[in-house]
């Protein structure tokens, strides 16, 4: 199935599209399903956006706000690196004073004193929101983290890619083109990327559609994504008030995302969105990534993710043998 209309989406049965998804999954990964040991390092919640569907952001004046000094950085990194993190998944938002060079500084700070754990760091809206500042181009940012211990980045910051509802959703985030832009440049200097979709707001599953064919178009021409995450919203403490999708539409939308991501290796369930159940079953529908221990996730919390904040690396083996898949460390 190369393609996906949205009659085909409401046509197609759930039971169906999972085991259809099984298979491709079945066909790349056998029976593996993946994990990272890894933490979660957000560094300050000021942002300047202000987007409707963000429960983490912050003013500067609000209680909630913080901004974590590097001192505490390096603490949070080296409970990380105890307990053998091979990965930190560093995002934070679009702080209004704090320049490029505090981002980058933070980046040479953990390589130098962490260079045996890969800094998967900042989304295309903070890359964007670098180039901006400092009137450098994207390609000019990217090499220059490189420099600084950049070793991939994540998928952050996608949401939905059509124009209307990304105005409804996050008006002051980055266009869609200018994100698979800077994910176009970070392939082109050789520097792996996710892709995500943010999915259970005000979109329709032509709108999913539409957002997946546009990540596989870019994988197409560069075939840099690693990963795509289909990421389940959270209303709770956001502007966005919609009731919580079901659990069928949420497989469906995993199984689809396999089915249409074929050029892309790896779908991830990400169990900080899904529940550790739902994460479980998802494995059966298209999905082979489990993600990671994650420790001290913040976005999706402040979101009412209603899951721990981070699980070890036994329980994620003991979820994914549960599932009866072959838990591989990656």
């Amino acid at each position: 199935m190369s393609e996906l209309s949205c009659f085909d989406w409401f046509g197609l049965d759930l039971h169906e599209a999972g085991l259809r998804a099984d298979e491709v999954r079945r066909k790349k990964h056998g029976s593996k399903a993946y994990y990272v040991v890894n933490a979660h390092i957000n560094p300050t919640n000021v942002c300047s956006k202000g987007c409707p569907l963000c429960a983490f952001a912050a003013e500067a004046k609000d209680k909630r706000a913080y901004v974590l000094e590097f001192d505490d950085i390096l603490q949070r990194a080296e409970r990380a690196a105890a307990f053998g993190a091979a990965q930190i998944h560093l995002v934070s938002s679009i702080h209004p004073d704090k320049p490029y060079r505090w981002y980058r500084e933070m980046l040479t700070m953990l390589h130098q004193h962490f260079p045996q754990i890969k800094l998967k760091a900042w989304t295309a809206v903070e890359i964007a929101a670098f180039a901006e500042s400092t009137g450098k181009s994207i390609e000019y940012i990217l090499k220059d983290l490189q420099t600084a211990g950049l070793s991939s980045m994540p998928g952050g910051g996608a949401e939905i890619f059509d124009t209307e509802i990304r105005r409804k959703i996050a008006p002051n985030k980055i266009p869609a083109d200018l994100w698979l832009e800077v994910h176009r440049t970070a392939h082109k200097l050789g520097i792996p990327t996710n892709a995500s979709m943010l999915f259970g707001h005000l979109e329709t599953p032509a709108h999913r559609i539409d957002h997946m064919q546009k990540i596989r178009h870019l994988q197409e021409e560069t075939g840099g994504f690693d990963c795509f995450v289909p990421l389940v919203f959270h209303p709770k403490n956001t502007r966005i008030h919609v009731p919580v999708i079901s659990m069928q539409e949420i497989l469906k939308t995993i199984a689809v995302s396999r089915l249409l991501l074929q050029n892309i290796e790896h779908i991830k369930a990400y169990w900080v969105t899904l529940g550790e159940s739902a994460a479980q079953i998802a494995l059966s529908y298209g999905a082979d990534d489990f993600d990671g221990t994650v420790y001290e996730e913040r976005i999706h919390h402040d979101a009412g993710a209603a899951v721990p904040a981070g699980l070890t690396e036994r329980r994620i083996r003991e979820l994914i043998l549960e599932a009866g898949k072959e838990p591989v460390l990656r």
